[in-house]
């Protein structure tokens, strides 16, 4: 596979999003057949490029041939391809289910969607902080028409905070780059892997200064406690398709994480090595208890599946700020099987509850209850960490890698405590939707039960059954992953390549 295959991400939705405004703005049926072919395009393409980086080697795209540093580079190393492939399969799941219900609730869904797409998979592989804060800017400004998309009060008075805690993160991260740029005269990763361990002394309080602030933007990207309040009322108030794609936004926030700190502010970068390691563990306790809180609390499904990602962000965060190779390697391995696992919870609460909370007003809910709980159970099972689907074979990494780093007195009882108070969360809303079915007002007028939406969750639960079944393999590649994050010579060298020192290299 050749390196000009990097820019297909980028690309395709573009080009799709500008043709689905410009051309086919009248024809929803043919928004929905570019729209879907063009999400296919880009999952094979995701597919391609993670087998092509699979043999461990990084490789570039330079925009205008532009050497690194001085132009624009995007880069695929294992850690890229692991989340555009999750992108990938995620959005071919969220557009089938939009298909025929939720997209004709307003205009423009399916090129809002792949903005929304652009964005993440720009921020995936790019090379360099201010082109990240470019794709930032891009999928927020997607997701602002997404969570809006239909209409509605809720959703104004939602948005409306969203766009501002936003707007200040923004800010924040515009501060944070122009800090960083004024220190090291330089925004791209690699170089400033090279420059960060020789700035003067006089200059690493303002360079540190940046780097939290960067911390604190992904805080508010990935719903870090106490940056997470935005996200209850945001998800639980747009339409299910776009809350189950949202559930990607906050993996980019884990993601520039692990970038930039094992990247930049590294075990190699001098007086400011591991610079957010005494935060990020913390952050995530207190997040996992914060979300479980939630869960306790939640009296909509909707509220439930939001609050449940906010706890599994707290896990993930956990398993981050162990700052090891098997912490980080459980880190992806959890963070693939819990956003399949909460997209599927937000799709079937869009299914029980579509309106209000009031699930008695569709004639099918009552007639296929029994699927309709089969698919709760399998996804809180999931969610929650319980055998034998991947979210256990995940928490159970994270257990192991607490052990490992001798963190075990805290990570254990934060994730065996907070499990068992989400089993509790679980189960008494299933309780309430399912055992208690038949007080609910009996329907005259049977509705068909929705098709895509219906095979869409079904697929998401093989896929998290799938993981825990090929837990070996998928892990052998984790753990590849988590080697080339904490060993980025090669991936410096690789982008500065031919200015890099042969130090770097190893020669």
């Amino acid at each position: 596979m050749t390196d000009a295959w990097l820019i297909v991400p980028v690309a395709v939705p573009a080009m799709t999003a500008a043709m689905l405004v410009l051309a086919m703005r009248h024809s929803l049926a043919g928004q929905r057949i570019l729209s879907a072919a063009a999400t296919a395009c880009q999952l094979a393409v995701a597919i391609g490029l993670y087998v092509g980086a699979s043999d461990g080697e990084p490789r570039t795209y330079l925009l205008g041939n532009w050497p690194a540093p001085f132009g624009i580079v995007l880069v695929l190393d294992r850690l890229a391809a692991t989340m555009l492939l999750l992108a990938g399969l995620l959005a071919v799941g969220v557009v089938l289910a939009a298909i025929g219900e939720w997209d004709k609730r307003g205009r423009h869904f399916h090129a809002l969607f792949q903005f929304q797409l652009l964005g993440v998979n720009g921020a995936f592989l790019t090379g360099d902080l201010f082109n990240l804060f470019v794709f930032f800017e891009v999928l927020l400004i997607a997701s602002y028409g997404l969570m809006l998309h239909g209409g509605g009060a809720r959703r104004l008075k939602a948005g409306f905070h969203y766009v501002a805690i936003n707007l200040i993160g923004s800010t924040v991260f515009l501060l944070a780059v122009g800090t960083i740029y004024a220190v090291t005269g330089t925004l791209n990763m690699a170089d400033l892997a090279v420059k960060v361990p020789q700035v003067a002394t006089a200059d690493q309080a303002l360079l540190a200064v940046g780097g939290l602030l960067l911390l604190t933007v992904f805080a508010i990207k990935s719903a870090m406690v106490p940056l997470h309040w935005w996200l209850p009322p945001t998800y639980g108030s747009t339409s299910p398709p776009a809350a189950a794609l949202f559930a990607i936004m906050t993996k980019v926030g884990a993601y520039s994480i692990i970038r930039v700190y094992t990247l930049i502010f590294g075990s190699g970068a001098g007086p400011l090595s591991d610079l957010a390691t005494p935060w990020i563990l913390p952050a995530g306790m207190l997040t996992l208890v914060i979300g479980t809180i939630g869960v306790l609390a939640s009296r909509r499904l909707l509220d439930l599946a939001c609050h449940s990602l906010i706890a599994s962000m707290g896990t993930l965060l956990i398993a981050i700020g162990l700052a090891s190779a098997a912490g980080l390697a459980a880190a992806l391995y959890y963070a693939v099987q819990s956003t399949i696992a909460s997209a599927a919870l937000f799709l079937l609460a869009g299914l029980l509850a579509p309106g209000r909370g009031g699930r008695a007003k569709f004639g099918w809910y009552q007639q296929h209850a029994e699927l309709f709980a089969g698919f709760y159970f399998l996804l809180a099972i999931a969610t929650v960490g319980m055998p034998p689907l991947a979210g256990f074979i995940g928490k159970l990494l994270i257990l192991e890698a607490g052990r490992a780093a001798s963190h075990a007195t805290t990570v254990w009882p934060a994730v065996l405590i907070t499990s068992l108070l989400l089993i509790v969360g679980f189960a008494r809303s299933g309780i309430q939707i399912f055992w208690n079915r038949i007080e609910l007002p009996q329907v005259s007028a049977v509705r068909p039960v929705p098709m895509l939406p219906t095979f869409v969750i079904a697929g998401m639960i093989a896929t998290v059954a799938a993981l825990g079944f090929f837990a070996g393999p998928v892990m052998d590649d984790m753990t590849a992953t988590a080697e080339q994050l904490l060993s980025p010579q090669r991936y410096i060298a690789t982008v500065l390549q031919p200015r890099v020192t042969s130090s770097l290299m190893g020669e």
